[in-house]
């Protein structure tokens, strides 16, 4: 398969099984470029698991990974000791994964710290905008980035039902679950709730693979 695809895969949250059988699904497209978006850990049972993968995953293909407003709370957490908001996002079941109940001090030395600290608040190509929530939907996308309001990056959603949209490429994007992904001329949404199995409308990892808009899923099996 053609190098030149993109495949972006939405927020996994924990679920390491569910991530690993959507990438058999996607191995007719290795040697692609893969895009994360975000928020791979909290809530799920199992986010150490899936950092585990990605890390090994990224020795064999050319991987991307963003951050998402999860990861960012994760690592004010490790750095200030303060856990509240982190925890109350799902972070206790991260600390769990971890078999901890708050990050030890050496945290900030491990793999997983640095990987997570290297992470991207967006990711930019020719033809599209990968972040994980979203940007200010009534401005350009130039504009965005000149304004560089991080907030906007990591917990946006006020552009995915916003009918005007001001950007100049399509935006390929997470952090909001919906029923379905999203296909719009300039709004890719890929988030389908993986880790909310319980609830009828959502349990399902996404990828889509670009530029065919291809959507590919994985139920929920963690």
């Amino acid at each position: 398969m053609s190098s030149d695809k993109l495949i972006a895969i939405g927020d996994i949250h924990g679920c390491p099984e569910t991530l690993k059988e959507l990438l058999k699904k996607l191995k007719l497209y290795s040697g692609s470029t893969f895009i994360f978006v975000g928020d791979y850990i909290d809530r799920g049972p199992d986010s150490k698991g899936v950092l585990d993968y990605l890390i090994d995953f990224q020795k064999s293909e050319n991987c991307i990974f963003l951050r998402g407003n999860h990861e960012e709370m994760m690592l004010q957490a490790a750095i200030d000791g303060d856990h509240r908001m982190w925890t109350l996002n799902g972070g206790d079941r991260t600390l769990r994964s971890f078999g901890f109940n708050k990050w030890p001090e050496d945290f900030l030395k491990s793999q997983y710290y640095f990987f997570l600290k290297e992470t991207l608040m967006y990711y930019d190509t020719d033809d599209y905008i990968f972040v994980h929530a979203g940007m200010n939907p009534h401005v350009s996308i130039r504009t965005n980035f000149e304004w560089d309001n991080v907030d906007n990056f990591l917990w946006e959603r006020s552009h995915v039902k916003e009918t005007e949209i001001e950007w100049e490429k399509p935006v390929v994007f997470g952090h909001t679950p919906l029923a379905k992904p999203m296909n719009e001329e300039l709004k890719i949404g890929i988030d389908t709730g993986c880790c909310y199995a319980y609830h009828r409308d959502y349990g399902v990892l996404t990828a889509v693979v670009l530029p065919d808009r291809i959507f590919i899923q994985q139920p929920y099996l963690d």
